[in-house]
């Protein structure tokens, strides 16, 4: 069995941050990613999706996002980069590698391979993200729906919907972005149980992120403290609320129910529907660390505090949504959260 330092779980924009964290600190990371490249979810989102912070806020810690610096980059060139910086890592990143399990073993864990592979661990660092595991709320009667039923996470473009009626569920960037982009091909309709909630992207001249640095308010270890992460603002630029407010999509409380071809709306509405797209958010995807008692809650969520496990010695997690921050799982922020468990671990294991 092969001996390692610290196993990180995840290639993408958090296993990459957590090895370069662990580097410095003099430990030697070995990064497994299950895809056949080190870009975590990115390649997989849909077509035209951009950050909504700009270049110069978006970037890993050791190498600044290229180009310029003030626009707004595409999914494309954020895969691209994630795969540069890993090509620049002096880490051993293997991609292809699926983690299957994750248990207590002699001195540490045993990381179990999908391949039948098995690797020994002093640390565990799971950074696989979310994109694994769609929420997908038990909305009344979608069981029975006979349209087409997918999740934002299987969305890639607007044309195959051209002409339909479609309903967008949801009320998040993604969601507002995706029930926009579909309302110039089809009649869409943005369905959530609370009416948007914007945030401008430019104040006074000056990008949000901008603001939210100065401030402080980026940065503030505010994860601890929530019992549950706040109402997602949507950054926008203009654009989506006057879609909104043209009715292009138009936005209605989430339908009560949905009987084979039709949606059930509040109002006792029967309405037939082409398609329904549920851009309802992600959850940890943790399922490797079910075999690890106290890794992780009854639903499936990680026992951490600010993404240290509270009751696996050595086992951290990096990407979390507010782990410790408002920006925790984002391309500006994970560098400061896989910082603070480099140190951490690097502690636990030199008093072993």
């Amino acid at each position: 069995m092969e001996h390692i330092d610290v196993v990180v779980i995840g290639g993408g924009q958090s296993g990459l941050a957590s090895a370069h964290a662990l580097l410095r600190r003099g430990l030697r990371p070995v990064v497994l990613e299950a895809s056949g490249r080190a870009a975590g979810s990115w390649p997989r989102y849909y077509d035209s999706l951009t950050l909504f912070s700009p270049a110069r806020y978006s970037s890993l810690p050791g190498m600044p996002f290229p180009g310029d610096p003030d626009r707004y980059p595409h999914r494309d060139e954020v895969a691209a980069y994630l795969t540069a910086y890993a090509a620049r890592l002096d880490a051993d990143i293997r991609t292809g590698h699926r983690v299957t399990a994750v248990r207590r073993g002699d001195g540490g864990f045993e990381v179990e391979l999908a391949s039948g592979g098995l690797l020994a661990a002093r640390a565990v660092v799971a950074a696989s993200g979310t994109f694994g595991r769609p929420h997908r709320p038990a909305l009344p009667g979608l069981e029975t729906f006979t349209g087409t039923l997918l999740h934002a996470a299987e969305y890639r473009r607007p044309e195959p919907f051209a002409g339909q009626r479609v309903v967008v569920v949801g009320a998040g960037n993604s969601a507002v972005q995706i029930a926009a982009e579909l309302a110039t091909v089809a009649r869409v309709t943005l369905a959530s149980r609370a009416p948007v909630k914007f945030a401008r992207q430019q104040i006074l001249g000056r990008d949000l992120h901008f603001w939210l640095q100065r401030t402080g308010l980026d940065t503030a270890p505010l994860g601890g403290l929530l019992r549950e992460p706040p109402t997602q603002l949507v950054i926008d630029d203009g654009r989506y609320r006057a879609a909104l407010g043209q009715g292009v999509p138009d936005r209605r409380p989430v339908f009560t129910g949905a009987e084979e071809a039709k949606v059930v709306w509040a109002d006792g509405t029967r309405e037939e529907a082409d398609a329904i797209v549920l851009a309802t958010g992600y959850r940890p995807d943790l399922p490797y660390l079910a075999p690890l008692p106290g890794a992780l809650d009854a639903a499936g969520n990680p026992r951490h505090r600010e993404g240290i496990a509270t009751g696996v010695p050595g086992l951290a997690f990096v990407g979390l949504e507010w782990q410790r921050s408002l920006s925790s799982n984002s391309l500006r922020g994970v560098g400061r959260d896989a910082e603070r468990i480099a140190r951490c671990l690097a502690a636990y294991l030199a008093r072993r």
